[in-house]
C-alpha cells in the first residue's frame, strides 16, 4: 500500500510539473527537472530511504515553484544545495552543514524578494554547485560503501550536468548555438536527480564508482573537444560565418559521438581479435590486475576466491578453474567453476615441501607429485601453489579442453603471480583469525579477572567480618566470663579463703577453653603447622578434625612458597569440609598430593552421593580464584551416586 501510494504521488507530482511547463512553454525545462525530482522522491521512498525522499520532494516543490514564478529560482537553488548537504542519508548531521543550508535558504529568499539580475542568479548557481560538490567530496572518503555509492552517483550527475553546461555556454558564445541556451542548461540538470535515485537503488548502487569514473571520462572528453574547437575558432581570428558555423557544429557532434563510442568499440574489437586468434575472453594480465585491486578492498575472502575462479575460467581455463585451500599437507577443494563436489588431498612431508617450492606444474609434474588432480580427458592443466615463506596454503588449478592450445609462458607467469598473492592472502587471513581468537581469549580472561577480583575483595571482606564475629562471640565472651569470675574469686578469698578450690578449677578450665578458641581462630586465619612444618602435617591435622574418615597421602620433594602452600591447603580444606557436609555419613575422604619438576598436583576425593557439576557452589569459585591468582587450575568431577573428585594443578617451576 505504501509503495503504491509513493508511486501514485510521484507520478502525480511529475505530471503536474510537466503540465505547468506545457501551460507555460518558457518554463518547460524547469518543469521537466521538477518532474525528475518527483520521480526521485518516489523511488527513494520505495527503496526505504524516506529521509532522502523528503528532501527530494522539497526540491521538486521548489523547482515547480521556480517553473511558475521565475523569481523563486534562488530558493530552488538553496533546496538543491540542502539536498547535496543532506546526502547520503538525508540528514544534516553536522553543525557546519546545517549552518550552510540555513545561510543558503536566507540568501535564496532574499534574492527572490529583491529580484536580482540574471547574472547574480548565475553566480549563485555556480556557488551552490561548488559548495555541494565540495561537501560530497569531503564526505565520500569517510562514508560506508552504501553511503559512498549514493555520493558517487550524485557526484556523477553533477559532473555530467556541469560539463554539459560548460559545453553549451561555450557553443553559444562562440557559435551562437543553441538559440536559447538557458533552456538547455536547465534541462541538463535533470541528470542530477536521476543520479541521486540510482545511487539509492540496490540494483545500481553497487556500481557507483564505475558511474563516477565514466562521468569523469565523458566530462573530460567533452571539455577536450570543446577546447580543441575553441582553438580552431581563435585560429580563425573571427566568429564563424553561417556555413562555417554549421560545419563546426556538425564536426563537434561527430567528435562527441566518436568519443562516446571509442571505448566500448575498442573493447568489442579486442574481443573479436582474440576470438579470431583463439584467445577469446579476458586477458590473463587483467585477471592478475583485477585480483590485486580486489584484495585492497573490503571484499569477503570467499567471494574474492570465487571471483578469481570465474575470471580464470573466462581468461585461460575454459574447462574449469579450482581453488584448493588447507594446511599441514591436507588440502580441500574450496570452490570451482563449474561447480564440482568437494574433494580432499593429503600430501606427506616431502610432497608438501616440493609442491610449496614449485613455481607452476603441468601434467607430467602432476603425474609424479599429485596424480589425483589429473583428469581423464588428458587436456592441458596447470597447477600453481599458493604458498607463503615455503608453507603450502593452497593450490590454483586451471584446465583446458583436449583440443585447446597449450598454456603459454605468459599464462604461467600470471599463475605464478596469482599463487603468490593468494598465498599472501591466505596467510593474512590465518593471522587475522589467530589475532581475533587471541583477542577473544584476552577479552574472556579480562572479564574473568575482573569478576575474580570482585569475588576476592568480597571474600576478604567476608573473612574479616567472620574473624570479628568469632572474636566477639568466642574468645571475647570467654575473657569476659573469666574477668567476672576473677573478680568473684577476689571477693571470696577476702571473706572465706578455704572455699576457693573449686573456683580455681573453673577458672583453669575457662582459661584452657579461651586458649582453644584462640587456637582454633588462628588455625582458620593461617595454621601454625602449615607455616612451621608444611602441607603434610597441616593436612593431617585438618583430616583429624574432619567428621568423616579421611586419609592423607603426601609425596612432595620439598617445601614451596607460602602462596602455593596456602592455596593448596585452603583448597584441600574447603574440599574436605564440603565432603563432610554433603558426601553422606557413610562416605570416606582421600587426600593425595604429588609433584613433578614443573607441577604440584592435589586431589581430594570421596565415595559419597556426588552431585551435578553444573550445581557447583561458591566454594568451588573461591578455589578457582585462589588457584588462578598463582596460575593454577581446578577441575571438578562428580556424578550423582558416584562420588566427587576435585583436582588442582599449580605450576611450580618458577615458584620455588
Amino acid at each position: 500500500m505504501t509503495r503504491a501510494l509513493a508511486l501514485w504521488l510521484g507520478g502525480a507530482a511529475a505530471l503536474t510539473a510537466l503540465g505547468v511547463g506545457l501551460w507555460d512553454g518558457t518554463n518547460l525545462a524547469s518543469a521537466v527537472v521538477a518532474a525528475g525530482w518527483a520521480v526521485t522522491a518516489a523511488g527513494c521512498h520505495l527503496v526505504g530511504r524516506p529521509a532522502v525522499a523528503r528532501w527530494a520532494i522539497l526540491v521538486a516543490v521548489l523547482q515547480s515553484a521556480a517553473a511558475i514564478w521565475t523569481a523563486a529560482v534562488p530558493v530552488a537553488m538553496a533546496g538543491w544545495l540542502a539536498f547535496a548537504l543532506a546526502l547520503p542519508d538525508g540528514e544534516l548531521r553536522s553543525v557546519p552543514r546545517r549552518a550552510i543550508a540555513a545561510v543558503a535558504a536566507v540568501l535564496g529568499a532574499g534574492l527572490a524578494v529583491l529580484s536580482g539580475p540574471p547574472s547574480l542568479y548565475g553566480l549563485a548557481a555556480v556557488l551552490a554547485a561548488g559548495t555541494g560538490a565540495t561537501g560530497i567530496i569531503l564526505r565520500c572518503g569517510q562514508a560506508s560503501p552504501r553511503q559512498r555509492a549514493a555520493l558517487q552517483w550524485t557526484g556523477a550527475g553533477l559532473l555530467l550536468a556541469g560539463s554539459a553546461g560548460a559545453t553549451l555556454i561555450g557553443l553559444y558564445l562562440l557559435l551562437g548555438v543553441p538559440a536559447n541556451p538557458l533552456t538547455w542548461l536547465v534541462v541538463a540538470l535533470v541528470v542530477v536527480p536521476v543520479g541521486a535515485l540510482l545511487g539509492h537503488v540496490p540494483a545500481t548502487a553497487h556500481v557507483g564508482d564505475k558511474a563516477l569514473l565514466e562521468a569523469v571520462v565523458a566530462a573530460g572528453f567533452t571539455v577536450m573537444i570543446a577546447s580543441v574547437y575553441l582553438v580552431v575558432v581563435l585560429g580563425l581570428g573571427r566568429l564563424p560565418e553561417d556555413t562555417e558555423r554549421d560545419l563546426l557544429v556538425s564536426s563537434m557532434a561527430a567528435a562527441l559521438v566518436v568519443a562516446v563510442l571509442a571505448f566500448p568499440l575498442r573493447v568489442r574489437l579486442l574481443a573479436t581479435a582474440r576470438a579470431i586468434t583463439g584467445r577469446a575472453g579476458v586477458p590473463p594480465e587483467e585477471v592478475l590486475a583485477t585480483f590485486g585491486a580486489r584484495m585492497s578492498r573490503a571484499v569477503p575472502f570467499d567471494e574474492l576466491l570465487l571471483q578469481l575462479a570465474e575470471s580464470l575460467k573466462a581468461a585461460m581455463a575454459p574447462a574449469g578453474a579450482e581453488i584448493w585451500v588447507g594446511s599441514d599437507g591436507v588440502l580441500h577443494r574450496t570452490l570451482s567453476v563449474p561447480d564440482l563436489p568437494t574433494a580432499r588431498l593429503e600430501l606427506n612431508e616431502r610432497e608438501r615441501i616440493v609442491v610449496g617450492r614449485t613455481r607452476v606444474g603441468g601434467a607430467s609434474w602432476l603425474a609424479v607429485w599429485m596424480p589425483g588432480l589429473l583428469s581423464d580427458d588428458g587436456g592441458p592443466i596447470r597447477v600453481a601453489p599458493a604458498a607463503h615463506l615455503g608453507e603450502l596454503l593452497g593450490l590454483i588449478v586451471v584446465r583446458r579442453p583436449v583440443d585447446a592450445p597449450p598454456f603459454s609462458e605468459a599464462d604461467d607467469q600470471v599463475l605464478v603471480q596469482l599463487g603468490r598473492q593468494v598465498g599472501l592472502a591466505l596467510h593474512n587471513m590465518r593471522l587475522d583469525s589467530a589475532l581475533q581468537a587471541s583477542l577473544d581469549e584476552l577479552r574472556r580472561r579480562n572479564e574473568e579477572l575482573q569478576a575474580s577480583r570482585l569475588r576476592i575483595v568480597t571474600a576478604a571482606d567476608a573473612a574479616r567480618r567472620a574473624i570479628e564475629r568469632d572474636l566477639h562471640d568466642g574468645a571475647q565472651q570467654h575473657l569476659v566470663a573469666l574477668s567476672v569470675k576473677l573478680s568473684l574469686a577476689g571477693e571470696i578469698i577476702a571473706e572465706e579463703p578455704g572455699a576457693t578450690e573449686n573456683l580455681f578449677d573453673e577458672l583453669r578450665a575457662d582459661v584452657q577453653g579461651t586458649i582453644a578458641a584462640l587456637r582454633e581462630l588462628a588455625h582458620g586465619v593461617y595454621p601454625p603447622l602449615l607455616r612451621n612444618h608444611g602441607l603434610d602435617h597441616a593436612l593431617r591435622s585438618a583430616a583429624r578434625r574432619s567428621p568423616l574418615p579421611c586419609s592423607v597421602s603426601v609425596d612432595l620433594p620439598r617445601r614451596y612458597s607460602e602462596e602455593i602452600e596456602a592455596a593448596v591447603y585452603f583448597c584441600c580444606l574447603e574440599a574436605i569440609q564440603n565432603a563432610g557436609k554433603h558426601a553422606g555419613a557413610d562416605a570416606a575422604i582421600t587426600v593425595d598430593l604429588a609433584a613433578t619438576d614443573a607441577l604440584l598436583r592435589f586431589e581430594v576425593g570421596d565415595d559419597g552421593t556426588g552431585f551435578a557439576v553444573g550445581d557447583a557452589g561458591h566454594g568451588f569459585v573461591n578455589m578457582r580464584d585462589r588457584l588462578g591468582a598463582i596460575g593454577g587450575t581446578l577441575t571438578v568431577e562428580s556424578e550423582l551416586g558416584a562420588g566427587t573428585r576435585i583436582r588442582g594443578e599449580i605450576p611450580v617451576e618458577t615458584n620455588v
